[in-house]
């Protein structure tokens, strides 16, 4: 099957559907989390951690579209740095947000075990981010585009999430309605 997708998938190529993979696990999210959170808000505060339960306090009734403001800002960032990787080899961005997303994976599955049920995005986690990341950075290394030591450097490149994901969830504040009770 690698050896398949070797053939059939080129570096670049491979690169752009990172977007598509980010795309279809944000989807997940962005569907279910406004009626999970209705339906368990009450049993997440008593069971996470009080500085986590603080900050779901603080960013208010999440709704579908409200989640959604973050993902667009994150969308809109992954454009170019995905450009640059895919078509000029410049790799840092990707692979920070790419190891990010890795890593992400993990506490999805971590949230679901803690809350022994489904959490929203886990399935796209292990279905479609954790298979995609895994492939892709296997595909730069053997490619010879990039080398593990590549990936570890660029972890840092990935903290660009963190201001791009603030800067959403205080944007969706005032671009979204507030939620019904």
């Amino acid at each position: 099957m690698i050896g398949f997708l070797d053939v059939q998938i080129g570096s670049a190529a491979l690169i752009w559907l990172f977007l598509a993979a980010f795309m279809i696990h944000d989807l997940e999210e962005i569907i279910v989390m406004e009626g999970w959170m209705r339906k368990h808000h009450s049993s997440l505060q008593k069971r996470l951690p009080r500085t986590f339960a603080r900050l779901i306090g603080k960013l208010g009734p999440m709704t579908g579209s409200r989640f959604a403001v973050p993902v667009a800002f994150e969308l809109i960032a992954f454009i170019p740095i995905t450009f640059y990787a895919a078509e000029r080899q410049q790799y840092a961005f990707f692979l920070g947000i790419n190891a990010i997303m890795f890593i992400h994976v993990f506490t999805h599955l971590g949230q679901s075990f803690l809350l022994k049920r489904y959490t929203p995005g886990v399935v796209t986690a292990v279905v479609v981010a954790l298979p995609y990341s895994a492939y892709l950075f296997y595909r730069l290394i053997s490619d010879g585009l990039i080398t593990w030591n590549d990936i570890w450097l660029s972890l840092p490149y990935g903290a660009i999430l963190a201001p791009i994901i603030g800067l959403g969830y205080w944007a969706s504040r005032y671009l979204t309605p507030a939620a019904v009770e």
